[in-house]
């Protein structure tokens, strides 16, 4: 039996060190095969990776693995913080939106307007101020409403 193991070894690795060929026929089929094509055909030759000892085709390892796991863990991880916060910037936004709104209705209204200055005292707002108010606050719908 111990002697039988190294010639069948032996044997199993003619065949891994085989070609393997693509064409097309005439019906625009793709084959691949490790035998020549058939006449009148052309084939391109495909380069296996393997390992230059046994001849097997090279698996990744358990490194480069988990480097591709860290990498596509990392693109998912930044692709949903983008998500997350596209969804905040249009909370922000309609917010924003909302309250223009509001102030605009304020403004545009007939009871008097009170603000407070720097030292903390309150100051009627006179037509022209309230024009100036109306105008900024256009603005800002424009930029935050649809």
């Amino acid at each position: 039996m111990k002697r039988y193991l190294p010639i069948c070894l032996l044997l199993f690795s003619f065949s891994a060190h085989g070609a393997l060929t693509k064409w097309v026929d005439a019906d625009g089929g793709v084959h691949y095969s490790d035998g020549p094509p058939p006449e009148n055909i052309k084939a391109k030759a495909l380069a296996i990776p393997h390992d230059s000892i046994s001849g097997v085709p090279a698996a990744k390892t358990y490194v480069e693995r988990e480097a591709e796991m860290k990498k596509a863990r990392k693109a998912k991880e930044e692709a949903d913080q983008k998500a997350f916060q596209q969804q905040e910037n249009a909370l922000a936004r309609q917010k924003n939106c909302a309250m223009a709104k509001s102030n605009l209705k304020t403004y545009e209204g007939s009871l008097p307007i009170t603000a407070y200055n720097d030292k903390g005292e309150s100051i009627n707002i006179d037509d022209a101020a309230r024009l100036q108010y109306i105008e900024e606050t256009r603005k800002q719908i424009s930029i935050y409403c649809d």
